[in-house]
């Protein structure tokens, strides 16, 4: 119903000069979005309240309510077009108006958790790109096509919103870092298998995919929920950090499609908190995240952890085994090199590791997992407050060369389900006594003992294929920079 609006959306972006790549359509599509579903929210809100005989008092002043300055209706409920704004004066009451005014309510707002603060925090951390009123007022024009009343609406969006997203992961670049394979989350939330009441965190948030995946289980394995638990669903069961401005904007998105009204995600960067200020009540019952690798941290920020190293995706694990409850659950992603690099970092890592939870299994992704990286990842499932005694591997393998157009499905991830329930022994599956493991280096390498490591050959066909890809994307890149010349 509502793909041909996207569709058209990103066609009139790719035709404005402020608006380069898919990250730039996903930002300046979000804050519309947004703007778009606070006013349908004020709606329902009104009309409960009427339907209660009590008044509502609206969030936004009239003047900046969507209705107002975007979407002034006539009586045929079409958009009027001798009242809306457009052209230079719609991108001035933008730029100069709006914004200032929206991002004001971060003072106004009673806390970090209501929508108030959410509206304050998005339009301080990003712009209007859009450099043309009468582009602006098209875009304006296509979001204004769609509707979040029924849940059949908010999950044809959320669909929709998902893949705007992939597509940013797809375009390469920075891109990358905003998308985890669905399917291999949804694997890691069926494996720490979350419970109605438990806290769940992620604190290298990202678009929030782990947040909404876990919802979506949730609600899945509980349909009879009462009205209790859905609030403690809403308001006190999903919490995320994200440091990234366009990131953090993309996950609050993410979560109000998927049907989170208020999302608990702050804007922040989780690595400058001291671990050893982390009291009780700031841990949680679950994490699951896929921190960002390769990154290297500042070094006054690497002073708040015991094994201090520059390594991102190292410092953020210390922090998830810090934060987690005893007896608390993870399934985190980290390169594989984790399990065998030399370093001190390392090693002394991977000794807390076992030394301090239950380190219960390891999921060895094969390459092509993650569109566009170039390394190859490793997923730890482990349970903080017992030492680890036993480690079971599961080697991935679907049996063919993943990429743009034969990613990873839920099929693929269906056999490591099952065998994981019972760390059954298989051709893919084996496990290792940590008795075994060399106290001195704490090697946990993926070895498979069961056929060894099978190096798969690309046909020549394929490798010309990717030269091409590159090429033309080389080509693009060029032809973008030339046009801003």
């Amino acid at each position: 119903m509502f793909e041909q609006a996207f569709k058209n959306i990103d066609d009139v972006l790719w035709k404005d000069a402020g608006c380069t790549s898919e990250l730039d359509y996903t930002e300046q599509t979000s804050w519309l979005l947004f703007l778009k579903y606070l006013d349908g929210l004020e709606h329902e809100k009104s009309l409960a309240a009427k339907l209660a005989g009590k008044s509502h008092s609206h969030i936004l002043d009239k003047a900046y309510r969507w209705e107002v300055w975007a979407a002034p209706k006539g009586e045929d409920g079409k958009i009027d077009h001798n009242v809306a704004l457009t052209g230079d004066d719609l991108v001035t009451f933008v730029n100069t108006k709006l914004f200032p005014y929206l991002h004001g309510f971060k003072q106004k707002a009673t806390g970090p958790n209501t929508i108030e603060y959410k509206i304050g925090e998005i339009f301080g951390e990003i712009r209007n790109r859009i450099q043309s009123g009468y582009t602006l007022r098209d875009v304006v024009d296509h979001v204004d096509e769609l509707r979040f009343q029924s849940q059949n609406e908010k999950h044809e969006l959320s669909h929709l919103y998902e893949t705007k997203i992939k597509n940013m992961g797809n375009a390469g670049k920075n891109g990358g870092e905003y998308y985890t394979p669905r399917p291999l989350i949804r694997a890691i939330v069926a494996v720490t298998a979350p419970k109605l009441g438990e806290t769940i965190c992620d604190p290298a948030v990202g678009s929030a995919g782990f947040l909404c995946e876990t919802f979506e289980y949730l609600r899945a394995q509980n349909p009879k929920r009462t009205v209790t638990q859905d609030r403690t669903l809403q308001e006190r069961t999903f919490y995320g950090k994200e440091k990234k401005s366009l990131a953090y904007v993309i996950a609050i998105m993410n979560m109000i499609l998927h049907g989170i009204e208020a999302p608990n995600i702050i804007h922040t960067n989780t690595l400058t908190e001291n671990l050893a200020d982390v009291q009780e009540k700031d841990r949680f019952d679950i994490i699951v995240a896929n921190p960002p690798f390769g990154g290297k941290e500042r070094r006054e920020v690497q002073q708040n952890f015991p094994i201090r190293t520059g390594e991102t995706a190292f410092l953020f694990l210390q922090h998830f085994i810090k934060i987690l409850k005893a007896g608390g659950r993870a399934g985190i992603v980290i390169k594989n090199t984790f399990l065998s690099n030399t370093d001190n970092a390392s090693v002394s890592l991977r000794q807390k590791l076992i030394g301090e939870c239950n380190l219960h299994t390891v999921l060895d992704c094969p390459g092509g997992t993650f569109i566009g990286a170039g390394v190859k990842t490793v997923v730890l499932f482990f349970e903080k407050g017992t030492k680890t005694r036993k480690v079971w591997f599961y080697q991935l393998d679907p049996g063919r060369n993943m990429g743009k157009t034969n990613p990873l499905n839920d099929a693929d991830l269906a056999e490591f389900i099952e065998l994981q329930k019972t760390k059954a022994d298989s051709p893919k599956s084996w496990s290792v006594d940590v008795a075994a493991i060399d106290p001195k280096t704490f090697d946990l390498s993926v070895k498979n003992p069961n056929g060894g490591e099978e190096v798969a050959h690309r046909s020549p066909q394929e490798i010309m294929d990717e030269i091409a890809t590159l090429d033309a994307e080389s080509a693009e890149v060029l032809g973008n920079i030339k046009a801003l010349l």
